[in-house]
């Protein structure tokens, strides 16, 4: 992936996370924050980021977590595929917007993504 892609996704996952963050939910009279997304999701997935992306159980710019978790249900390669695809990135698996890689995340916290993904679709 060429250099200016992966800034460029940076940029668009940063300007996502701020409008995220930003968003208003109508109640009535009065009006609070949404942040959305963000509930149950572990800490090692919110301090790098991840929910810039991702959400549990909605599609944002990556897939919803709840469904890769079903698509690789029982598949005895998912938890080498997914941790390789979080360190090298990729597209075309979920669609057109492709995953920059994550190559300085500690093997350690790749495979705590991937355990908490699969484990959504028990």
């Amino acid at each position: 992936m060429k250099k200016s892609h992966v800034i460029l996704m940076a940029l668009c996952a940063g300007m996502l996370v701020a409008c995220d963050n930003n968003q208003q939910a109508s109640t009535g009279a009065a009006t609070k924050t949404v942040v959305s997304g963000r509930e149950g999701m572990p800490a090692v997935a919110m301090k790098n980021s991840c929910d810039a992306c991702h959400t549990i159980n909605t599609k944002k710019v990556g897939p919803a977590w709840m469904d890769v978790s079903k698509r690789y249900k029982g598949n005895p390669d998912a938890v080498a595929y997914l941790d390789a695809k979080i360190k090298k990135g990729g597209a075309g698996a979920w669609g057109a917007m492709p995953m920059p890689p994550n190559s300085a995340l500690p093997e350690a916290e790749r495979k705590e993504l991937v355990s908490f993904i699969l484990g959504l679709a028990k």
